[in-house]
């Protein structure tokens, strides 16, 4: 059995390299969730007028890796106390959030908030935001596995 993650954490390329490499993570595809426009393309996204969110969503064996693992890599993985941003990029597309799949990940991922909330790790309040699941819009596929595609294993996230 297979269950869902969907997470987003600024450009999508790096979040998904980061969460292939997570033993129990049986997939990784790029694409775009939380808009009003269906089908939305990369380049409508940018418009930063969709209302999209640029995610990864992780198809995962909760008998090999935990959704709290999946939450904790990341909070690891960006700063989730930028609003709207992630390093030098900017826009709507590039906030921080978790879409849960059930009410199980919904209290899952707001128990993690708080821990990581008040770990001290971080300098400013996490800005998070954790919303049910919406429709995923997979990506174009030159942006699946963008970095591996081009023998590149991180980017700045």
């Amino acid at each position: 059995m297979t269950e869902k993650a969907t997470f987003g954490a600024g450009c999508f390329w790096g979040v998904e390299a980061e969460f292939r490499e997570i033993s129990g993570v049986l997939d990784a595809a790029v694409g775009y969730e939380g808009g009003h426009l269906e089908n939305p393309t990369y380049k409508d996204v940018c418009t930063d007028r969709t209302g999209h969110v640029e995610v990864v969503e992780v198809d995962f064996d909760p008998a090999k890796v935990s959704y709290d693992k999946l939450l904790d890599a990341f909070w690891q993985l960006h700063d989730p106390t930028q609003v709207n941003r992630q390093g030098p990029d900017v826009g709507y597309q590039y906030r921080s959030v978790i879409f849960t799949h059930s009410p199980e990940q919904e209290q899952a991922a707001k128990a993690s908030k708080t821990k990581w909330d008040a770990s001290g790790k971080f300098r400013r309040p996490i800005a998070t935001v954790i919303e049910p699941a919406q429709t995923f819009y997979r990506g174009e596929e030159y942006h699946q596995q963008y970095l591996a595609k081009r023998g590149v294993r991180h980017c700045h996230i």
